[in-house]
C-alpha cells in the first residue's frame, strides 16, 4: 500500500502526538481525502507491535464500509466485527471494528474476550458529543478505568460537531487537532474532484425561520421548503442541469418533502428518483441505495441518511433543498460529491436553500454559527430617510415609508451560484436605476475617517453598495483617488461630506449599468460600472451646467 504524501504526514503527527503530548489528537482529512489507508497503516502498525486496535463508528453502514475498505487496503491484516446490526460478534483479533451502539456499555466484556486495548480509533469524529454523557463517553471512561495506557485518536472531515461546537478543547474527548489538510489543496493536487456551483441567479435567503437547539426548527424548514412552486421550480431547475451527468445526490428538508421531491421529478420530467429515510424498509433501503451506486438510479434523495460515511464516488451533482444552520451538516452534505471517479470532470452543487451564502466555501468553514459574529443585523434601512428600523416593521416609523411583505416563493426556486471553494466568483450585471450618495462611519471602528457610501439600486427591493474611502491614508486612499477621476473631473476630494456633497451636485459621472463580482469567503463584492456616462463638467466652468446625481423617485423607493 503505497500512501500519498499528505496521508504519511498525518501518521506521523498522530505518532510524533502521542509520543510527545498528553491528550488525545485529531486528524483532519476532507471527505473522499482517504481516511482508510491512515487508519489501516496505523492498524497496521500497531498489530506488529503486538497491541490492539479498536475502530468504533457509529452506523452499520460505515462499520461494513471500514471492513471491507481494510481489506483492501491491508490485505492480511485480521481483523473482527463487533456489531449487532451486522450480526456479528468477533472478538479477539487485533483489529476489531465496532459500532458504539453495541459496545458502549461492554468495555470490560471487550477486555475479557479479547484482551487489553492499547489504541482506539474514532471514524467520523465529529459524532461524539461533547455531553458529559452519552455512549462514547460512557465507553472511554469505563476502558480508561480497565486500561489506563489506552489512548485515542479521532479521525474525521470536519473539525467541529454537526449541532456546533469546537470537537477538541480541554474537557473534550479529543483535545487537539495534531494534523488538517484542506479541501483546496487536495483539489489543486488531483485528489479530490472539483466542486462548482451552478451559474445562475442568487436564491434569497431563509431568513424568516426560527433556530431551535442551533438549528432551523425543522417543521418550519420543511413547511417553506415544500410549498409547490418551490419544489417545482427547483425540480426543473434539477432536471435541466443534470441532464449530462450521472449520478445526483438531494438532500430534502424532511419526508414529505423528499417524497414530494421525488413524485414532481417523475410526473414532471420522466425520471425515477428514489427516495430513503429513516423510515424507509431496511431491504428497499438497500435496493435503492445499491441501484444507485451501480448507476442504474440517476436520482436519489434522502433525508437525515446520506450525509456522514455515505460512498458513492460518481456523484457529480448535489442538490441542497434543505437550509441548516450546521457548518458540518453543510459540508458533510457537499462531501458526498467530491470524491474522484473514471470519466468524473466535477462536481456540480445546486444550492436551493441558501446555505453556500450562509456558511460560505466548503474550504473556509468555522464553528461559528451563522449570525453569532459578522452576520447582517436583525434589521433593515429605510431608503428615504435612511432611519434604522427592526427588519419586521412594515412601515419606517420616521418617516411612514412602506417595505412590500416578503415573497416567501422566492426562496429556493433557483440554485445559488455563490462560490462552493474560496476564490471561486460568480459575476451578473445589472441596470442601474438610481444612484444614492451619503457619509458613512463606520461602527466596529468609530475613530476611523468616514468614507462615501454608493447604492446602487437595480430594483425595487435590491441595491448594491460600495464604499469610497477618500479621507483615508495609502492603498485606500490612491483605490479612492483612482474610482474618483474615472467618474469626475473636479479635484479628488480630501474627506467624504465634500465627496458626497460633490456627488450629490451632479459631478459625477454615472453608470447605466454594474458588473457585480462575488468571491467566495469575501464579505463584499466588487462592483464595476458598464456604459459609464461622460464625465460632466467642472462646477467652474462658466460654459456648463451639471445634471444633478440620479434621484431614487417617491414611487420606485428600494424594499
Amino acid at each position: 500500500m503505497e500512501l500519498r504524501p499528505y496521508q504519511r504526514e498525518a501518521i506521523d503527527a498522530a505518532y510524533a502526538f502521542l509520543r510527545d503530548r498528553d491528550g488525545n489528537p485529531c486528524v483532519v482529512i476532507p471527505t473522499g481525502g482517504g481516511k482508510t489507508p491512515v487508519i489501516a497503516t496505523i492498524c497496521r502498525d500497531v498489530a506488529e507491535g503486538h497491541g490492539r486496535v479498536l475502530i468504533l463508528a457509529h452506523q452499520k453502514e460505515l462499520l461494513a464500509q471500514v471492513a471491507g475498505k481494510l481489506v483492501v487496503v491491508a490485505p492480511g491484516l485480521a481483523m473482527g466485527v463487533y456489531s449487532a446490526g451486522l450480526k456479528q460478534r468477533e472478538l479477539g483479533a487485533p483489529v476489531t471494528i465496532a459500532g458504539i451502539q453495541s459496545v458502549h456499555g461492554r468495555a470490560c466484556e471487550l477486555v475479557e474476550r479479547g484482551g487489553p486495548i492499547d489504541l482506539v480509533l474514532i471514524d467520523e469524529a465529529h459524532m461524539v458529543p461533547h455531553a458529559d454523557e452519552g455512549m462514547y463517553r460512557r465507553f472511554l471512561n469505563d476502558l480508561g478505568t480497565i486500561c489506563p495506557h489506552a489512548r485515542v485518536v479521532g479521525l474525521t472531515a470536519t473539525p467541529y460537531r454537526l449541532k456546533g461546537g469546537t470537537l477538541c478543547g480541554e474537557g473534550h474527548v479529543l483535545s487537539d487537532v495534531c494534523y488538517e489538510v484542506g479541501v483546496r489543496a487536495l483539489i489543486e493536487r488531483g485528489y479530490l474532484s472539483p466542486l462548482r456551483t451552478r451559474a445562475g441567479v442568487t436564491c434569497a435567503d431563509l431568513g424568516s425561520l426560527r433556530v431551535r437547539g442551533g438549528e432551523f426548527i425543522a417543521g418550519q424548514a420543511e413547511a417553506i421548503m415544500d410549498e409547490a412552486s418551490l419544489v417545482e421550480g427547483a425540480c426543473a431547475e434539477i432536471a435541466q442541469s443534470t441532464r449530462d451527468r450521472r449520478g445526483t445526490l438531494i438532500f430534502a428538508s424532511g419526508v414529505r418533502h423528499g417524497r414530494h421531491v421525488a413524485r414532481v421529478l417523475a410526473e414532471r420530467h420522466g425520471v425515477e428518483c428514489g427516495f430513503v429515510c429513516s423510515k424507509t424498509p431496511p431491504a428497499e433501503r438497500d435496493e435503492l441505495i445499491a441501484r444507485f451506486r451501480a448507476g442504474e438510479l440517476k436520482y436519489l434523495a434522502n433525508v437525515n441518511m446520506l450525509t456522514t460515511g455515505f460512498d458513492a464516488p460518481h456523484v457529480d451533482c448535489v442538490a441542497l433543498l434543505r437550509p441548516t444552520m450546521s457548518g458540518g451538516l453543510y459540508y458533510q452534505m457537499v462531501g458526498r460529491g467530491i470524491r474522484l471517479a473514471p470519466g468524473k470532470a466535477d462536481c456540480l452543487v445546486l444550492d436551493f436553500a441558501g446555505n453556500v451564502l450562509r456558511h460560505g466555501p466548503v474550504d473556509a468553514l468555522s464553528a461559528r454559527r451563522p449570525g453569532t459574529s459578522g452576520g447582517p443585523p436583525p434589521a433593515k434601512e429605510c431608503p428615504r430617510c435612511h432611519e434604522i428600523v427592526a427588519a419586521g416593521c412594515r412601515a419606517c416609523p420616521a418617516c411612514g415609508q412602506a417595505f412590500p411583505e416578503p415573497q416567501r416563493t422566492q426562496h429556493g426556486v433557483v440554485a445559488s451560484d455563490a462560490g462552493i471553494l474560496t476564490g471561486q466568483a460568480s459575476e451578473h450585471e445589472h441596470e442601474v436605476r438610481a444612484v444614492g450618495y451619503r457619509v458613512h462611519r463606520s461602527r466596529k471602528k468609530p475613530d476611523a475617517p468616514p468614507t462615501m457610501r454608493v447604492d446602487y439600486h437595480v430594483s425595487l427591493n435590491e441595491h448594491f453598495s460600495e464604499w469610497i474611502a477618500v479621507g483615508h491614508e495609502g492603498y485606500a486612499r490612491r483605490k479612492a483617488a483612482q474610482w474618483w477621476q474615472r467618474r469626475s473631473r473636479e479635484p479628488v476630494p480630501t474627506d467624504a461630506h465634500d465627496a458626497v456633497e460633490l456627488a450629490q451636485a451632479g459631478t459625477l459621472a454615472q453608470p447605466q449599468r454594474i458588473r457585480v463580482r462575488r468571491v467566495a469567503g469575501e464579505r463584499f463584492p466588487t462592483i464595476e460600472p458598464i456604459d459609464l456616462g461622460e464625465r460632466p463638467a467642472r462646477l467652474d466652468d462658466p460654459d456648463a451646467v451639471p445634471e444633478m446625481a440620479m434621484p431614487i423617485p417617491d414611487d420606485e423607493v428600494p424594499f
